[in-house]
């Protein structure tokens, strides 16, 4: 179920710095992302909070299997 289906307050946001830990990346990387559209996100004052079930869908359509031989 995409974060659009969700009530809000079924929703959980995550910081970029959550986001940049849940995938071992920068925080640069997370706005790169963001920025790009890659990764959705809503801005809070001067912050973006993204939704985790977002995070989750980007690493699953990215995850690049490894084929056999």
């Amino acid at each position: 179920m995409a974060a659009g289906d969700r009530p809000l307050n079924e929703v959980k946001f995550l910081t970029v710095a959550e986001v940049a830990a849940v995938m071992r990346v920068s925080k640069m990387t997370v706005y790169r992302l963001v920025h790009s559209g890659h990764l959705p996100a809503i801005r809070v004052g001067r912050s973006f909070r993204v939704p985790e079930q977002a995070v989750h869908e980007y690493l699953r359509e990215s995850y690049v299997g490894v084929g056999t031989a």
